[in-house]
């Protein structure tokens, strides 16, 4: 009863899509594959990829941190967490891009001392994509940081005394002993943070970078064609996401070897089964 409910729903809303002229599906399929789409997907793939690099980079960073014993370490790594998980991503993105106003260069050279080494103009250096980049990358790195903390924690304590004995040093039995374990628990929440990340990349037009959801709002303030445009981001958006979906359940079945006697099938192998199966039993 439950499954012919819906299918019946399903089947309205279906038809109601295809049938309702106001959505404009011819408009949808001219500007589904256009030039300025196109350079829009690849621009928010771009941002996808760079945050999730930094994010990954200064999580790992910001988890070892935290489990350090140095008070000092850990406090600050506490309150880089705190602070970026406190306040929403558009601010932090609004930040970066407008803090050039209170700055009048960046340079690096000897603190408290004279900057030799690098002197720029903040307006040349801190432009769109370092100000969306910078909003991003360091916010997930706070949210990173905590799963990668508890892929650590994940590893008996034992492993890391034994390598230890065996004259490990910390850094090397990190990298050598617990991290490699801890993937299994770090690349799930992993794979949902950088499908979240595609998604959230599109606040990257708060600032006017020419990501796709900016690409398809400046076409449709030129078209007044809200709906359809809205449609081919989110046609996009979709057909993204679904690949980075079955890209993360091929990276868990990876993980997950020896860790379980059996690997769950494959999607592939699933459909085979049922087809070899039949649908009698």
């Amino acid at each position: 009863m439950a499954a012919a409910i819906i299918l019946v729903l399903v089947a309205q809303l279906v038809h109601w899509a295809v049938t309702n002229p106001k959505l404009q599906w011819d408009v949808v399929g001219k500007y589904l594959f256009s030039s300025q789409i196109l350079e829009g997907v690849q621009r928010t793939i771009m941002l996808t990829i760079i945050a999730m690099v930094m994010g990954i980079v200064f999580g790992v960073v910001l988890a070892v941190m935290r489990l350090s014993a140095n008070p000092i370490v850990s406090g600050v790594a506490w309150v880089y967490i705190w602070f970026f998980r406190g306040t929403p991503v558009i601010v932090q993105i609004f930040f970066w891009y407008a803090i050039p106003s209170v700055l009048q260069s960046i340079s690096l050279g000897i603190p408290f001392g004279p900057s030799w080494l690098i002197t720029d103009d903040p307006k040349t250096v801190i432009t769109q994509l370092v100000a969306v980049c910078f909003g991003l990358g360091l916010n997930e790195a706070a949210y990173m940081a905590e799963i990668a903390r508890a892929g650590i924690l994940s590893v008996d304590e034992g492993q890391v005394e034994a390598a230890s004995a065996l004259g490990m040093t910390r850094l090397s039995s990190m990298r050598r002993i617990v991290l490699p374990q801890a993937m299994r628990v770090i690349i799930p929440p992993t794979g949902n943070e950088t499908i979240s990340m595609l998604k959230t990349s599109s606040l990257a037009s708060v600032v006017g970078y020419g990501e796709l959801f900016f690409r398809a709002q400046v076409i449709s303030g030129r078209t007044f064609q809200v709906i359809p445009l809205l449609l081919v981001a989110s046609i996009w958006y979709l057909f993204m996401t679904s690949i980075l979906t079955v890209g993360q359940y091929y990276v868990e079945r990876r993980f997950a070897r020896g860790s379980s006697r059996s690997l769950p099938p494959t999607p592939l192998q699933r459909l085979r089964a049922i087809a070899l199966r039949g649908p009698d039993k």
